[in-house]
């Protein structure tokens, strides 16, 4: 299947931004997903191939964008206003679906999603 990679990670200071992206081809429904030291694997946002995004997590709404750019199958993670704690290892991940799957389910659950990018960490401080 194909890969998934994310780049685009870093270390930023509480209130920036950072955009991460993912190489993403070829794939139904997408998402993005961090997790944090000791915790779980958090859902952010979801995003079908047509970009009709599935929901975003309520620890992200409001702050967080996803999206995709079709002519280079990347997808992306726009990520405004950030706090201490949206420091996390992110992941993208995919699944083949049909669209009535993927949309109006919110955000994304880790346990339904079989292909993983190796992640990249992000590091927010005050």
């Amino acid at each position: 299947q194909p890969q998934l990679m994310e780049s685009g990670g870093g270390s930023v200071q509480v209130g920036g931004s950072l955009t991460l992206s993912c190489a993403a081809a070829g794939y139904g429904c997408m998402g993005w997903f961090r997790q944090a030291p000791g915790k779980g694997r958090e859902g952010l946002a979801g995003l079908y191939s047509d970009d009709a995004v599935t929901g975003y997590a309520d620890s992200v709404k409001g702050r967080f964008t996803i999206s995709r750019d079709k002519a280079n199958d990347t997808l992306y993670l726009q990520m405004n206003n950030l706090k201490p704690e949206d420091t996390a290892i992110y992941y993208c991940a995919a699944r083949y679906s049909y669209r009535a799957w993927c949309v109006g389910r919110g955000a994304p659950r880790s346990v339904e999603y079989p292909h993983w990018g190796q992640g990249t960490q992000v590091t927010v401080s005050s």
